[in-house]
Parts: structure tokens; C-alpha cells; sequence
């Protein structure tokens, strides 16, 4: 008789393990529930400040025209000068293009003529002198002007120093400038 009362006594082992399923799935259900929270919390907040990407307006042929007229800056601004300052010349010029201080076009800030105590002032000096009617003579040059164009406008390429660089002028001449001067290369100040 006292096996009897001591299996009566046992609590059903299947009744246990179903209340232990039913336990561990509600905490499951209850992790998963703000595990996916958290996640749908944490996209929300990485993309809250995301733009909308704006189709471009870029053709193939205002690219080319793009490059054309920034090769030309750099041709006949620093044709001479090392790798690092025609790449700086090519980046003051995007600078001053993204800056909304000139005109937002590349084209036009390198031919941009300004107006002063009726005396024409060009943004780049070589432009006013009348070469800008010249075609480029030292094709070598030329296609390094070119290259380093590509570079910087299709590439991205930059100089972290001249990130802020928005004027610059030959080491040879004194413009009485009140700019922060940055850096010189080659032949080139480059100010703020």
C-alpha cells in the first residue's frame, strides 16, 4: 500500500513539462516581441535623418563640359606645379562651386568676370589675360591637367587640408588679402 500512495502523491510528469513549454514560449514570444521593437526603434532613428536621393541633372555631355573647363583651370593656373597643386587649384574651383558664394555651375565659376570701379576682375587671372582664347599647347600637361580633373571630380579625390580652401594666388605677388591663410604648394597660397 505504500507504493500506491507515494505514486499518488508524484505530480504527472507530462502536465510539468507542457506548464515548462507554455513558460518558456511565453518568454520567447515576450523577447522576440521587444527584440523586434528595438530593432524597428533603431531603424527609425538611423533613418530618420536620411534625404530623399534627388535624381541628377548631370548628362554625360555637361560632364564632359564639366571636365573640359576644370582641365583648363588647372592647365593654365598650374600647369608647372606638382601633382598636390593642380589638385588643389581643380578643388578650390569645385570648393567655390559647392559653396553657393559663385555660381553653382564649374564652367562658370572658371570664366566668372566680376566688375570693379569699372575695371573687369576675372576669378581666375589667366582667363582676363586672354589666353583663354589659346588652346593648350603642352599636350602632356594638358592630359595631366585632365587626369587630375577626372580625379577630383569624378573620383573624389581631395586634399584634406584644403577642404575650406576658397582663394588662393602665386607666392610672387602680395593681394593685401585679410583671409586665414592655410597652406602653401608649389608656387600657391591658399587661404580661407
Amino acid at each position: 500500500m505504500t507504493d500506491i500512495a507515494v505514486q499518488e502523491i508524484e505530480p504527472d510528469n507530462r502536465l510539468v513539462k507542457w506548464l515548462v513549454r507554455i513558460i518558456g514560449l511565453g518568454f520567447m514570444a515576450v523577447g522576440l516581441y521587444f527584440c523586434v521593437n528595438l530593432l524597428l526603434w533603431t531603424i527609425d532613428k538611423k533613418f530618420a535623418n536620411i534625404q530623399p536621393v534627388i535624381p541628377s541633372e548631370i548628362t554625360a555631355e555637361v560632364r564632359e563640359k564639366q571636365l573640359a573647363c576644370l582641365a583648363r583651370n588647372i592647365y593654365f593656373e598650374a600647369a608647372q606645379e606638382p601633382f598636390e597643386g593642380k589638385v588643389a587649384v581643380a578643388q578650390v574651383t569645385l570648393n567655390r562651386a559647392e559653396s553657393g558664394e559663385f555660381p553653382s555651375d564649374i564652367c562658370r565659376v572658371v570664366y566668372q568676370k566680376n566688375v570693379f570701379y569699372e575695371k573687369t576682375v576675372c576669378q581666375f587671372s589667366w582667363y582676363c589675360d586672354r589666353v583663354a582664347s589659346m588652346r593648350p599647347i603642352h599636350k602632356e600637361a594638358y592630359d595631366e591637367s585632365m587626369a587630375v580633373a577626372k580625379k577630383v571630380l569624378l573620383e573624389g579625390f581631395r586634399l584634406p587640408s584644403l577642404y575650406s580652401a576658397m582663394y588662393y594666388h602665386a607666392d610672387y605677388i602680395n593681394p593685401g588679402w585679410k583671409r586665414e591663410r592655410i597652406t602653401k604648394i608649389g608656387r600657391h597660397i591658399f587661404y580661407k
